[in-house]
């Protein structure tokens, strides 16, 4: 294994942070509880609060057999 100066360890690369598309909440790891949705070819991901609040729109674009 080898030590990078001023570690012990190699560090994974920063990562960008995963903004919410409603509210602009930033986190740096993806918790459990956000939504990912894909629009337009394009992945959007909600906080918690932002999904909980806007659950049956999110509800109501999705296809009948997916509930």
């Amino acid at each position: 294994m080898t030590s990078l100066p001023g570690g012990d360890s190699a560090q994974p690369p920063d990562r960008p942070s995963l903004v919410c598309a409603r509210c602009g909440t930033t986190v740096q790891e993806l918790p459990l509880t956000w939504t990912c949705s894909v629009e337009g070819g394009v992945r959007r991901y909600f906080c918690e609060n932002c999904a909980r609040e806007n659950i049956r729109a999110i509800e109501g674009r999705l296809d009948s057999d997916r509930w």
